[in-house]
C-alpha cells in the first residue's frame, strides 16, 4: 500500500504526535464536530456540550487506532478487523464520515506541524489514512 519513503513518513509524522494523542485527538474530534454538525449523532456519549475530559478521553481512543495502525502497516486488516466490526456492524456509522474525518485529520496536522508537514508527507498520509478507511468499511459490505 505505502512505499518505502511514504512509511517513512509516516512513522516521522507518528513519531511527532506520540504523547500528544489525546489533545490532536480532542482537537480533531472538536473540528469534525464544527465543520461537519451532523456527525455529532455518533458520539451521544460526548453530549451537546462536548466537555474536554470526553473529548480526550475519546480522542485518545481514536488516535491510539491510528497508532496501532501504524504500527501494522503490512497487516492493517487484521490489526483493524475489531474495529472495523465495531464501526460497521454494531455503531453503524455511515462511511462517509470517514473522509470527513481524514480532512480534519490533515489540518490538525497541518496546523501543529506546520511547515514540517510537506506536500510529500500529507500525500503519505492521506494515502495512509484512505487505507485505514477502506479497511474500516469493508466490513459493510
Amino acid at each position: 500500500m505505502l512505499s518505502a519513503q511514504e512509511r517513512a513518513h509516516v512513522a516521522q509524522v507518528w513519531d511527532l504526535i506520540a504523547g500528544y494523542e489525546a489533545h490532536f485527538g480532542a482537537e480533531l474530534l472538536l473540528r469534525l464536530f464544527t465543520v461537519y454538525p451532523s456527525t455529532k449523532t455518533y458520539f451521544p456519549h460526548l453530549g451537546a456540550c462536548q466537555d474536554q475530559e470526553h473529548l480526550l478521553s475519546h480522542g485518545q481512543r481514536i488516535l491510539a487506532a491510528v497508532g496501532v495502525a501504524v504500527q501494522h502497516l503490512d497487516n492493517l486488516r487484521a490489526a483493524l478487523s475489531p474495529l472495523a466490526d465495531l464501526h460497521g456492524q454494531v455503531l453503524r456509522v455511515d462511511p462517509s464520515n470517514f473522509p470527513l474525518l481524514i480532512q480534519c485529520f490533515h489540518v490538525v496536522l497541518a496546523s501543529h506541524l506546520q511547515d514540517e508537514f510537506t506536500v510529500e508527507i500529507q500525500a503519505a498520509w492521506d494515502k495512509f489514512l484512505t487505507g485505514v478507511a477502506v479497511v474500516l468499511t469493508e466490513k459493510y459490505r
